[in-house]
């Protein structure tokens, strides 16, 4: 798990999600662009 443990200023790695839409949208589709990537713990967890 500490495989994905980042620190600040580390690059992200690239990953691919689904939007809204349910289209698939990747990390490198942003590619040269300023990306805000926001996480935030699954509904009522501890966190």
């Amino acid at each position: 798990m500490s495989e994905w443990l980042l620190k600040p200023g580390d690059p992200a790695p690239q990953f691919t999600l689904l939007d809204q839409d349910r289209q698939e949208v990747s990390l490198g589709d942003f590619l040269g662009k300023r990306v805000v990537v926001f996480f935030y713990p699954k509904a009522l967890t501890g966190g």
